[in-house]
């Protein structure tokens, strides 16, 4: 990278790659001063499922969003079929719901540590932090392939899907969910097998390695002082994986950027199985395990799906005003015309309508879930946990808030699931044949292991007549809307420092702490010049 001197303290970055998982987003970054002071988003590969939808089967939505990606595909199918409950007024019998139940969370779980060691954990070992006297201890737990954690937590993060495969044939691209129920039937051997793997996992990597305690021990931290007492209160559990991520990240500071806009969205996911035997969209809420909501300029609000909406201001797709899904439209324009018009991504900009607030963007994810959680009014089967509010109360939104977030839900969704098997019925019915509608509307939501994940569906005479799918990484990686306010990750960029401009490693952790399902690229361009300076490869592991 060269620089004259003048241009040494104002310069763009636009690096490659931010991600790790799939697709493409890129990133650009102006920097001044070795501090971002603003960002884009750019989503550079165009999907169209939406597009690919229309006018097919209703049940096509079982097959085609499952496919959009490959590592929560689970989440797609339960939310698809949610969609298709609402909008054919099925039965669920209590059985299945808890199968979906369990599917979902064995999904997200084995996401957990497969995300945290190998997309996130293995920056932590970048060179800038060899002055850290915790950086020889990183390396050795955290170094890709040879970390001692690493290569455990990776192993073992395949153990959850084996219990999906159970009961939906295989993991991922199961079909398995169907409106009124699910296809598969489970015996006593399968219920078992189910039980000690997720006990094998537990025992193995849960407890042993990141929590060096039990689970219920961990489960009883409630505040950020709790969770400080709790790393002191024996040698296992500060030596443990987690005991040491607390502590390196707030000897190496990621407790100190990466806020974003501190408003949070969550859809909400698992259901009371005798709460929605019979699914509708007014119904969803107040049958929720983990609960929807919306976090908003320091206050809760109900979640309402009506107030969603999509703007395209920015976005490769033609529109001329926000759209609520089911009356959206996915018309892509030429990007090269699109530039002209300033559009730079093909990804929409979701927006939430919050009541004295207007449309504004929120955060989608694990955090956005654990804020949920910390709400008023949580029904006796809910979840209702403080710990979060209080970490944004008393550290503020952080990459270090936003990764413990994620991390906080394995132990959490294990006690859930473990729940949710004991009590199936071995005799009951797991499928309820459904009448198949020719019209009507319908809206299915979960949290993949990203955040809020939605479907909605409007069917005209037996067939789809719109289909439009608003993911997590919308939600987070969206590009600024019609008022020019910017996204989630945009956002989080902004006040991120830069130590060195050779190996911007602090980009990628405040993207990668959103966990988005883009694999992304960032180059360097001068800030006053426009001239690109540089390409960057953060750590170049896909």
């Amino acid at each position: 990278m060269t620089t004259t001197p003048n241009q040494a303290s104002s310069v763009d970055l636009f690096v490659s790659p931010l991600g790790r998982v799939e697709g493409d987003l890129d990133v650009r970054v102006s920097i001044e001063d070795g501090v971002v002071t603003s960002a884009w988003t750019e989503a550079a590969m165009f999907r169209g499922f939406e597009i690919i939808l229309k006018g097919k089967d209703p049940q096509a939505g079982l097959i085609v969003t499952p496919r959009i990606c490959g590592i929560c595909g689970g989440s797609h199918l339960y939310k698809a079929c949610y969609a298709l409950d609402t909008a054919w007024q099925t039965h669920v019998p209590k059985n299945a719901t808890l199968i979906r139940n369990i599917a979902q969370a064995c999904e997200t779980l084995q996401s957990i540590p497969r995300y945290f060691y190998a997309l996130f954990a293995i920056d932590l070992v970048n060179k800038n932090y060899a002055s850290s006297p915790l950086y020889d201890e990183a390396v050795r737990r955290f170094a890709p392939y040879v970390g001692t954690a690493y290569q455990k937590g990776v192993v073992l993060s395949g153990k959850p899907v084996e219990v999906y495969a159970i009961f939906g044939g295989q993991w991922p691209h199961s079909s398995f969910m169907v409106p009124g129920g699910v296809m598969s039937s489970p015996n006593l051997a399968d219920i078992t097998r189910a039980t000690a793997i997720l006990n094998h996992w537990k025992d193995n990597w849960l407890e042993a390695e990141w929590l060096g305690c039990s689970v219920e021990r961990w489960l009883e931290v409630k505040s950020w002082e709790d969770m400080q007492a709790w790393v002191e209160e024996n040698e296992s559990q500060y030596n443990s994986d987690c005991g040491f991520f607390i502590r390196y990240c707030l000897d190496i500071g990621l407790h100190r950027y990466g806020a974003g806009v501190g408003n949070y969205l969550a859809s909400g996911t698992y259901l009371n199985p005798s709460m929605y035997e019979n699914p509708t969209v007014e119904g969803r809420k107040d049958a929720l395990i983990g609960r929807s909501g919306v976090y908003a300029n320091g206050t809760h609000h109900d979640y309402d799906q009506l107030r969603v909406t999509e703007d395209v201001t920015h976005s490769f797709f033609k529109g001329d005003r926000p759209l609520h899904p089911w009356d959206g439209e996915t018309i892509p324009v030429d990007p090269l015309a699109g530039r002209q018009q300033e559009k730079y991504s093909w990804a929409k900009s979701p927006r939430y309508d919050v009541p004295d607030l207007g449309r504004i963007p929120l955060e989608a994810g694990p955090l956005a879930r654990r804020v949920a959680a910390g709400g008023p009014d949580a029904l006796p089967h809910q979840d209702d946990d403080p710990l979060f509010m209080d970490l944004i109360d008393k550290l503020g939104p952080s990459v270090f808030v936003r990764q413990m977030a994620r991390m906080h839900e394995a132990p959490k969704y294990f006690t859930w699931a473990m729940e949710w098997l004991s009590q199936i019925d071995l005799s009951g019915s797991f499928h309820t044949k459904p009448e198949e509608r020719a019209s009507g509307k319908g809206w299915g939501g979960t949290e993949a292991a990203r955040g809020a994940l939605q479907d909605w569906i409007v069917i005209e005479d037996g067939k789809i007549e719109n289909y439009q799918v608003v993911t997590p990484t919308a939600w987070n990686i969206g590009p600024r809307d019609g008022d020019g306010t910017l996204g989630p990750i945009e956002q989080a960029l902004v006040g991120t420092p830069i130590v060195d401009m050779e190996d911007p490693v602090e980009l990628g952790h405040v993207a990668r702490s959103f966990d988005s399902c883009l694999v992304c690229t960032v180059h360097a361009y001068d800030g006053k010049t426009g001239r690109e300076l540089n390409r960057f490869v953060i750590n170049g592991m896909v």
